[in-house]
């Protein structure tokens, strides 16, 4: 999360550095968040298959190196292709992290404690995201936001491998290929489109086969997963309305919140002329409430119910 955050405040500097138009930019957040979006569900069943410590570390291992290469990448394609590395790795080591904390705390309301936690931890990473992000770069440079995550990674590794392995699943559930190759064939159509249809034209060939692949792929999804045995996502946990009801929700405050994250970094520096540490500080009023709302949600669940309180 936090790297999600703290690039934003960079793409200025990356954009003066490597002649990045916006659309390269764009490429620069989505070829992270892509990867880690249609790889996600695939994450957790390798954790189930292989032990979720061991995908952990993987993932880990894998984000933290291609951490690196975004710090010495020479031009826009090298960027963009490490922070799909990037992705990839986020993607193995978040559904298995929530696997680990499950297996560490059997007992209900230690597992709800450390969840929050869990969630509490990353909202104050995306509050202070960008304001990290903006002293590092002032200080030394767009690079260095990459390079920060080594000993970052490195000390999540040294302390996970001291954590109990949990047991690997003994149902042997097949893996759902289809589902993930159209997942990943509707995902990468739809953002491609929505990048590149002004660059391109929203006439040109290569935009309106794009704008044909979309409701393909993605009806070929649904086909699959409802057909599917052992689907990547099961089809019938929308039908439970609390869940449609909240997936709904938290999609359209991301949807929202990242968006505007993108487009108010590039305003700042690029129009208001701020430094990177000045748009980490024009951007604290909006972020740190994310962080004192995950703080105190808790309490107000408790008091007003989740239903008011949602």
């Amino acid at each position: 999360v936090l790297d999600t955050s703290i690039v934003n405040v960079a793409l200025d500097r990356i954009s003066s550095a490597l002649a990045a138009p916006v659309e390269g930019l764009q490429w620069v957040l989505s070829g992270y968040t892509l990867c880690f979006a249609a790889l996600l569900l695939t994450g957790g069943w390798l954790g189930d298959r292989w032990s979720a410590k061991n995908v952990y570390l993987i993932g880990l291992g894998v984000f933290t190196f291609s951490s690196m290469l975004c710090g010495i990448a020479m031009n826009l394609p090298s960027l963009v292709a490490a922070r799909a590395a990037q992705g990839v790795g986020a993607a193995l080591l978040v559904p298995c992290s929530l696997k680990l904390i499950d297996h560490a705390n059997p007992d209900p309301a230690d597992r709800a404690r450390a969840i929050g936690l869990w969630a509490v931890f990353g909202a104050i990473a995306m509050a202070a995201g960008p304001l990290i992000g903006g002293g590092i770069i002032d200080l030394l440079g767009w690079r260095s936001i990459f390079f920060v995550n080594a000993p970052i990674g490195i000390a999540g590794i040294a302390m996970t491998w001291r954590v109990s392995d949990q047991a690997r699943s003994t149902a042997r559930q097949s893996f759902d290929i289809a589902g993930q190759g159209t997942a990943i064939i509707g995902l990468v159509s739809t953002i491609g489109v929505l990048i590149e249809g002004q660059r391109a034209g929203w006439t040109s060939p290569s935009i309106l086969i794009g704008m044909g692949m979309i409701p393909a792929a993605w009806a070929m999804f649904l086909i699959v997963e409802a057909r599917q045995s052992f689907p990547m996502l099961p089809l019938q946990l929308f039908r439970n309305l609390v869940f449609s009801g909240c997936v709904y929700v938290s999609a359209a405050s991301a949807f929202i919140f990242y968006g505007l994250l993108f487009i108010l970094s590039l305003s700042f520096q690029q129009t208001r002329h701020y430094t990177p540490l000045c748009t980490g500080l024009a951007l604290l009023p909006m972020t740190i409430m994310i962080a004192l709302g995950s703080l105190t949600s808790a309490s107000v669940a408790r008091v007003l119910g989740a239903r008011r309180s949602m």
